[in-house]
């Protein structure tokens, strides 16, 4: 079953159309795989398939801090304990630590695959990085909750003191997970899959907990007279009021209050698939990528990739009740 989404998005806030941001220099120049502003600046990590990590500030004139590069495409990337020092996740089956301000790299470890994604928790000290080698591997670790979507709709989520005993579930959609996220106050997490779904589910498994699951359908267009399903690709959380932004292969950025069950915004239409969404520290901004995510495979002519920063009104993002 799915809780529909209701209320109506507005286009137009203090009198003028809610355009798609200002355009960041220095894009990578193939798709992007992972945006992640600071928790201490306006500064935004950004790796791609481009092989590259970049560094950039948005409220520069000159966006570019820095980059590293590497051998393979970088399939995520985050911040470690300051804005200046990262973690990257490559195709080469290497985790690496990258510090911006020394201009230097080393090695954290390796996966016997690509590795997917990479966390930094600044409270526990820990490194987490999952492969497609079906294996999480935590460096330093002395933990908390890890949520992680599996093939098979499955979600298994982890206490980081004890990673041999895994909580499995089957996720509450039916279709490839794309995307996971952790709600800000850490009593659940937000699935987005292939099939224009968003699903709302808690650690708690009592009773009470799992009647509060819910889905919903999002990011659907009717096409002539077909009615089209988008994958969303991307799920970011506002800290504060805990609504979250959703980012689909339609090019459009919607932002819900998975609360109360309601869209509160849509953003005009972006050049192409949105790979990516973060919000910065003090919730005023998000970036946006808008980066072609090959979901209709190699195509003739393919978009370009390009980066936005969008001041966020209160009306996109707080409840309504």
């Amino acid at each position: 079953m799915s809780a529909p989404a209701t209320g109506q998005p507005p286009v137009d806030a203090g009198g003028g159309r809610i355009g798609l941001g200002r355009e960041l220099g220095h894009p990578p120049r193939d798709g992007v795989s992972s945006l992640r502003f600071s928790k201490h600046s306006n500064r935004l990590l950004v790796s791609s398939w481009e092989k590259a990590v970049r560094l950039l500030d948005v409220d520069a004139t000159n966006a570019l801090v820095g980059a590293f590069a590497h051998k393979t495409p970088v399939l995520d990337c985050c911040f470690h304990d300051n804005d200046s020092s990262a973690f990257s996740a490559s195709s080469d089956h290497v985790v690496r630590r990258l510090s911006f301000s020394a201009e230097s790299s080393y090695r954290l470890g390796t996966h016997d695959g690509p590795v997917r994604c990479v966390e930094y928790s600044d409270t526990t000290g820990q490194v987490i990085t999952g492969s497609w080698d079906r294996t999480i591997k935590c460096w330093d670790q002395r933990g908390h909750k890890l949520v992680v979507a599996t093939a098979g709709e499955h979600v298994n989520v982890y206490d980081l003191r004890n990673m041999s005993e895994p909580q499995q579930r089957k996720s509450y959609l039916n279709s490839q997970t794309r995307c996971v996220e952790c709600y800000p106050n850490k009593t659940g997490f937000a699935l987005g899959s292939t099939d224009g779904r968003v699903a709302m589910d808690f650690f708690d498994q009592s009773e009470s907990s799992l009647e509060k699951r819910y889905g919903f359908k999002c990011h659907r267009l009717t096409e002539g007279r077909v009615r089209v399903a988008y994958p969303v690709n991307a799920i970011a959380f506002h800290s504060v009021h805990g609504t979250f932004a959703t980012g689909g292969c339609d090019g459009f950025v919607c932002t819900w209050d998975g609360e109360n069950k309601k869209r509160l915004f849509q953003s005009p239409r972006y050049p192409t698939s949105i790979a990516a969404l973060s919000f910065s520290k003090d919730n005023n901004l998000l970036a946006v990528a808008s980066s072609y995510t090959y979901e209709r495979g190699k195509i003739e002519n393919e978009p370009g990739t390009n980066i936005f920063i969008r001041d966020v009104n209160e009306v996109e993002v707080k409840p309504r009740h």
